[in-house]
Formats: structure tokens, C-alpha cells, sequence
């Protein structure tokens, strides 16, 4: 029942974060020199077309009535039409965000299957060379800015060796070969499903470098963090006990250290996939992946403000939410945590 408040009480505190961001991004896209009109119509547009948009849409209104206006659509789920494409801003989210989604899970999925047991394994071997290497391969992972390395991954596994394609999410001919039945979006999932292994092969080959890329960052982070929450918790008094009684190592490790040291793992797993909702930018754009990330740099480009206002809320509705899973899950996995 705590838990069920606590969820109740932190999802009415979201709907005022999301307000405010709301309030703030509109704001200042609006202080941007820009005549959204003219954006619409193209460059050819003549005065009187603009000034007809302007007023079809708002545009010539004062600062607080637009924002009242879009509020209203908010409250409704409008997000508004993108002045690039004239199609509705929650359209274009919709059609994208499962290439998103699927970069983000292989991301993930090679954060948490590496870096969890890389931060244990160099616990294991404290003063070690091993220990070494791990810590400075984490270091790295850290500090390599994602586009430098999508493109040197470019390099040396497209270029040189021809191992992986350099862009997209499939083949241009995959759909004249094996086209794949589209279920749930993520090409993955859907060609495992309707067993289109041919369609599989080429999808899992598009996905290698751009996850490699994205999870280079998280894979180094979530190293560091259980490597550090592990080496506070094997000095606490029960893993020495545990060890006199002649326990196991490896369950040591496992059952008693881990288990209590994931807390800040999952806070900084759930963080970094939230971050991960408008952290794929360099990395689509790299390798031509059709998700939020590169319409929202083209949004950017053409001061589209409609789609920037909706990727930007969407990026902080993630972030709301995954927080909310974040802490719901160390409440239930670790019964010393206590929602308030």
C-alpha cells in the first residue's frame, strides 16, 4: 500500500515537472529569431500566404495566448503540426521511436551483460593486472565522445575490414528478398517471430556498431558504480563472516555482495537508458538510423519548434518514469529501502 502511494504521489509530482519544462522550452523557442510561417511554407511563399498561416495558426497572437493555446492541445494529447513535414508532431514521434527503442535495449543489454560483471570481476582482482585493465578500459569507455568513436568504429569495421554495412537499419533490397512483417516495430523482435532468419542476419548486422557506440559510455559507467558499491559492501562485517564460515567466493560475490550493491547499479541503469532517450543524436545521425534522434537534430536545424517542444517532452517523460521504475524496483528488491 506505501508502495502504491508512492507511485501516486510521484506520477502527480511528473505531471507539474512536465508542465514546467513544457512552460520553459515554449518560452524560449519562442525568443528565437525565427518567423515560423515562412518555415512552413518554404522559401517561395509570398506575403500574403504567410500572413494567412500566422493567422490560421497563431502566430501573429500574443506570447501568452499561443502558450494557453498550446497547453489546451497539450491537455488533449496535441503536440501540435511539425513545420517541416506538416504532419502532426505525435505522428512523427510514433513512426520512429521503435528504431529508437531497439538501439536503446541492444545498448543496454551490452551495458548490463558487460559492465556488471566486469565491476565484479576486478573486485575479485584487487592489485591485480586484471584489476588494471578493467578500470582503465572503464575510464575509457567513459571518456570517448560517441561521435569520435562511431566514426572510427566506421573505419575499422566498414571501411577496412567490411565486416559490418555503415548505415541504416536494414538493406535497401531486404524488402524485395525477406521484407519484413512489422508486429511490434523493432525489426529484431519482429523477424524472431514471423522466423524471417534471413531478415534477422541483416538487422542484427545494422545494429552491432550503433549499439557498440551508444553503449560505450553506459558499459564504463555501470563498471565503475558496481565495482564501487561492491568494494563498500565486501568490507561490511556479514562478507567477512560469511567468508570465515568457509562460504564460497563466487557465492559470496554473488548472492551476498551483488545482490546488496546493486541499489546504485540499477539508479545509474535506469538513469543512463533515460538519457539514452535523447543521447542517441550523435549516434543516429552517424549511422543514418531513422529514430527521434536524427528527426530531432533535423528539427533543430530547421528551428521546427513544434517537434522540438514534443522530443523535448518526451525525452523528460521518460526520464519522470524511468526514475519512478528505478525506485519502485529497489523498494522491492531491497527490503532495507523504504518509499516516502
Amino acid at each position: 500500500m506505501d508502495l502504491l502511494k508512492f507511485i501516486t504521489r510521484r506520477l502527480a509530482l511528473s505531471i507539474l515537472v512536465l508542465v514546467g519544462v513544457a512552460t520553459i522550452v515554449f518560452t524560449l523557442t519562442r525568443i528565437i529569431p525565427s518567423d515560423p510561417a515562412s518555415l512552413y511554407l518554404g522559401p517561395r511563399a509570398r506575403p500574403a500566404e504567410i500572413a494567412d498561416i500566422q493567422k490560421r495558426f497563431g502566430f501573429d497572437r500574443p506570447l501568452i495566448e499561443q502558450y494557453g493555446q498550446y497547453m489546451r492541445g497539450l491537455a488533449r494529447g496535441d503536440l501540435g503540426n511539425s513545420l517541416a513535414t506538416k504532419r502532426p508532431v505525435t505522428q512523427e514521434l510514433g513512426s520512429r521511436i521503435a528504431a529508437t527503442l531497439e538501439l536503446m535495449l541492444a545498448a543496454m543489454l551490452l551495458a548490463v551483460g558487460i559492465g556488471i560483471p566486469l565491476g565484479v570481476a576486478s573486485t575479485r582482482l584487487r592489485g591485480s593486472l586484471g584489476e588494471a585493465i578493467v578500470r582503465i578500459t572503464s575510464v575509457i569507455g567513459v571518456s570517448l565522445p560517441a561521435f569520435w568513436l562511431g566514426l572510427l568504429l566506421q573505419l575499422v569495421f566498414v571501411h577496412v575490414l567490411g565486416w559490418f554495412p555503415s548505415a541504416g537499419r536494414v538493406d535497401s533490397g531486404l524488402r524485395f528478398v525477406a521484407p519484413i512483417t512489422g508486429i511490434t516495430g523493432l525489426n529484431l523482435l519482429d523477424t524472431l517471430l514471423t522466423g524471417n532468419l534471413t531478415a534477422f542476419r541483416d538487422a542484427l548486422a545494422h545494429i552491432v556498431l550503433p549499439a557498440v557506440t551508444l553503449a560505450a559510455y553506459p558499459i564504463g559507467l555501470v563498471t565503475r558504480m558496481t565495482r564501487a558499491a561492491m568494494l563498500e559492501v565486501l568490507s561490511q562485517d556479514y562478507i567477512r563472516t560469511a567468508r570465515a564460515y568457509g562460504v564460497a567466493e563466487r557465492r559470496v560475490l554473488g548472492r551476498f555482495a551483488l545482490r546488496n550493491a546493486i541499489g546504485p547499479t540499477l539508479t545509474v541503469i535506469g538513469l543512463t537508458m533515460a538519457f539514452m532517450l535523447t543521447g542517441t543524436f550523435y549516434v543516429e545521425v552517424i549511422y543514418a538510423w531513422p529514430g527521434l534522434g536524427s528527426f530531432t537534430v533535423r528539427s533543430f536545424l530547421n528551428v521546427d519548434y513544434p517537434a522540438i517542444l514534443g522530443m523535448t517532452l518526451f525525452g523528460a517523460a521518460g526520464y519522470v518514469l524511468v526514475n519512478l521504475v528505478v525506485d519502485a524496483s529497489q523498494a522491492l528488491l531491497d527490503p532495507r529501502v523504504r518509499v516516502a
